[in-house]
């Protein structure tokens, strides 16, 4: 009965506008069925958006830090919405009007600033970042702007540097002279550029620098002028300044045992501006969404060169265009971009078929703002995707020959190391499985043929046994990731006190400005810096360590004594030190 009288309302009104726009009298029938159509769409929407409330439910709290959220369809938002607190010392809530440090959202801002300059004949995405920054050393290889820009340049990531070097995340002011300093120490790339994708933030710190010294601006006068302010974002802004005052701001957190409601601060101070730092909310992203399909700035040209992949030199091309990456989301196709910086999270999501969107932006490290756009997604655009195939199914194995005993599969424990950068692998047997050590472990589901699925994901990886005994010489490689080489097994090393003497001393490195020092405490290994918490080492192959995410791979002179080491983690390969004591 409600929905009958909700319908003869809207039959009425809409008689009146059809009499009041000198229609006439409209067939009864028609204008019911016109006011069923609104009633079913507005009843509609009122369920999508009741949906996505309760998906946010969890984080809508005063006692809690939470998220915001837009929906977007050709750039108009369909719902917006706030959850939980942008402020836990004031009690401020987050609302759509909640601006947030985005992180590498960013990006695709700062490749639109760039391609602006293009536009202009300016610059091209082929120049040689040396032209523009003769601070950047010469590697023997031109690195493009282009290469830069798609990950591919092989040049080293500042925030991996810089903590690598002493730098403290959240405690020390990183500016953009201390990342154009430590990139212009360092002697080598982690590989020839466009032979690789390789995420590295100081590509677009150097890109930004471009902008400014091309167009004598600052990166957030340039993108101010000349995107934001023409798209009507008016709460939008790069953030060059770490101290200046940014009103109806969120403040971030994350979770520490002893802190108010479980939580203490977390906020980048850095004031680097290009891979990071972009300063928006969920409704002015709406203006950027439009854009994409109205080429308001930068044309429509700019707009199709901004999701453009790289083709490598091997043919392959990549996800990763200019700072929006290229994917799919059960059967549509996506281009979207996330961001991590401190205790902020964000995701900025498009799925183009549909000219839909969704932006999800939280300051509470807690949470995955890409698996909240996906699940909001799925509320507005089920009916249109593919049905996700069972995973069961998906993840059972073949009954294919070639299968291992259990046995055979314990002989391939160990650690895998490929190169370059001492990249490495843990595959460890249990109950029987095979399992990757990656955080609480991951089921390696054999599929037959030295074939395995990596636990309920689409990768894959092929181990081969070798000789199947256990010597050392078993080999990893995955058959759908973008990583090439080859991941060569080690045997423990179980090194004692007396092995360990040869590795203390003091090391120096002129990539990074600094100094380690280790010594034996306790028949274990330590790790000491000026700045840094002292940390004990945990041996993984022969002359290599474990240190809180990184590699330190010992070297040896010709009379094979230790002379100094590398260290390595996932987004820097191989910084030298010399040992000079």
């Amino acid at each position: 009965m409600a929905d009958f009288i909700h319908i003869r309302i809207f039959s009425t009104r809409l008689n009146k506008v059809f009499r009041s726009h000198h229609f006439g009298w409209i067939p009864g029938f028609l204008v019911i069925v016109l006011a069923m159509n609104i009633c079913s769409l507005e009843a509609r929407q009122s369920g999508q958006e009741a949906r996505v409330d309760a998906l946010f439910e969890p984080l809508d709290s005063e006692t809690t830090p939470g998220c915001a959220v837009s929906v977007m369809q050709g750039g108009e938002i369909l719902y917006k919405n706030g959850y939980g607190m942008a402020n836990l010392e004031y009690g401020i809530e987050i609302t759509p009007e909640t601006i947030f440090h985005v992180a590498s959202v960013s990006k695709q801002f700062t490749a639109m600033a760039v391609q602006l300059l293009v536009n202009k004949g300016e610059v091209s995405w082929d120049d040689d970042i040396r032209k523009y920054l003769p601070e950047v050393p010469d590697y023997g290889h031109t690195i493009t702007l282009r290469q830069l820009a798609h990950h591919v340049s092989g040049v080293r990531d500042q925030w991996s540097l810089l903590m690598q070097a002493g730098w403290r995340w959240e405690s020390d002011v990183v500016t953009q002279k201390d990342v154009l300093d430590i990139t212009s120490r360092q002697k080598a790339l982690n590989f020839e550029p466009g032979t690789r994708h390789l995420y590295s933030n100081t590509g677009y710190t150097l890109l930004g620098v471009v902008v400014e010294r091309v167009s004598g601006q600052s990166l957030r006068e340039f993108t101010t002028e000349h995107i934001f302010e023409p798209l009507g974002m008016e709460n939008t802004h790069f953030q060059d300044d770490h101290r200046r005052i940014v009103q109806n701001r969120a403040w971030a957190y994350e979770p520490h045992r002893e802190g108010e409601y479980g939580l203490r601060n977390s906020v980048p101070v850095f004031d680097v501006v290009g891979a990071s730092s972009l300063f928006t909310t969920v409704e002015d992203i709406a203006a950027w969404d439009r854009n994409m399909y109205s080429g308001e700035v930068g044309g429509t040209d700019g707009i199709e060169q901004l999701h453009q992949p790289y083709e490598m030199n091997s043919g392959e091309s990549t996800t990763y265009a200019l700072g929006i990456i290229r994917g799919e989301h059960r059967g549509l196709e996506t281009y979207g971009h996330g961001g991590a910086d401190a205790g902020y999270r964000s995701q900025y999501l498009r799925i183009p078929d549909h000219e839909f969107g969704v932006s999800v932006f939280c300051n509470d490290p807690r949470v995955s703002p890409n698996a909240l756009a996906r699940r909001v997604a799925d509320i507005y655009l089920g009916e249109h995707t593919e049905a996700t195939r069972s995973r069961s199914s998906r993840n059972q194995g073949s009954d294919s020959d070639g299968r291992l005993s259990p046995d055979e599969m314990q002989n391939l424990e160990g650690i895998y190391v490929a190169q370059p950068g001492d990249r490495t692998m843990k595959v460890s047997f249990e109950n029987n499985r095979l399992k990757l050590d990656v955080g609480p472990g991951v089921p390696l589901v054999p599929l037959g043929n030295d074939l395995y699925t990596v636990g309920r994901s689409d990768m894959q990886m092929e181990i081969k046994p070798g000789d199947k005994t256990g010597s050392g010489n078993a080999e990893l490689r995955f058959t759908n990731r973008n990583d090439p080489d080859i991941y060569t097994r080690y045997d423990a090393w179980s090194p004692d006190e007396e092995d360990l003497k040869e590795f203390t001393g003091i090391y120096h490195s002129t990539e990074l400005g600094t100094d380690y020092k280790f010594n034996i405490e306790n028949g274990r290994l330590r790790f000491h810096h000026r700045k840094l918490e002292s940390r004990t080492l945990t041996p993984v192959f022969p002359d290599a360590f474990h240190l809180q995410g990184r590699i330190l791979t010992f070297t040896r002179d010709d009379r094979g004594n230790v002379d100094g080491f590398r260290v390595s983690d996932s987004r820097v390969w191989g910084v030298e030190f010399e040992k000079t004591e």
